[in-house]
Parts: C-alpha cells; structure tokens; sequence
C-alpha cells in the first residue's frame, strides 16, 4: 500500500523556520523524484521545490528561493522541507507529491504574529 504522510507543520512566526517531512512506504522510493506543493486559501496550488531520485538536483520557485531547502534521505525514505525566513505569504497546506505514485495528505503551515 502506497503511503506519503507529512508531518512538521504548525504555527510560526514571521522570520521562523520549521522542518517538514514527508515518509514514504510502498514503493521504492529511491526510483521515484519527489516534489512539495502548497496550496493556500483561494489560490491555486504552487510547485515549491522539487528533487531528483538521487538527490543530486533541486529546483525551487522564485518565491522560496534562497530560503527553503528541499532534501531526501533514501534510506529512510523520507523526503524533507527545510523553510527558513518564514513569511505571511507561505502559509498554505503544504504536500509531498510523488509523480505517478501519489500525494499526501498534507500539513498545514501558519505564519502568523
């Protein structure tokens, strides 16, 4: 049974930084590049960052960028979410997403004073 769960989110305030994970279980998740979306109230769901099966490659969005830091341990098949400097603007309910695998079911990022 194919499984992401995400955990780590929570209430922060501006400038804060909070870790996220994501564990993955059946599949290999090794084989597999893995992204993070969010999604906040009224917008449309956002590619965050995203990283290749090995690890070698990330890509961020403009507006993470230099401030988040997406890695993935694979013997733990667990992907993580490093958000540093945190803004009013990045709170949503955040996903890891697996292309042909699946999504989980989200963690929810306030930013808030």
């Amino acid at each position: 049974q194919v499984q992401l769960v995400e955990s780590g989110g929570g209430l922060v305030q501006p400038g804060g930084s909070l870790k996220l994970s994501c564990v993955a279980s059946g599949f290999p998740f090794s084989s597999y590049a893995l992204n993070w979306y969010r999604q906040a109230p009224g917008k449309e769901r956002e590619l965050v960052a995203a990283i290749t099966s090995a690890g070698s490659d990330t890509v961020y969005a403009d507006s993470v960028k230099g401030r988040f830091t997406i890695s993935r341990d694979n013997a733990k098949s667990t992907a993580y979410l490093q958000m540093d400097s945190l803004e009013f603007e990045d709170t949503a309910v955040y996903y890891c997403d697996v292309p042909r695998i699946g999504r989980g079911q989200g963690t929810q990022v306030t930013v808030s004073s």
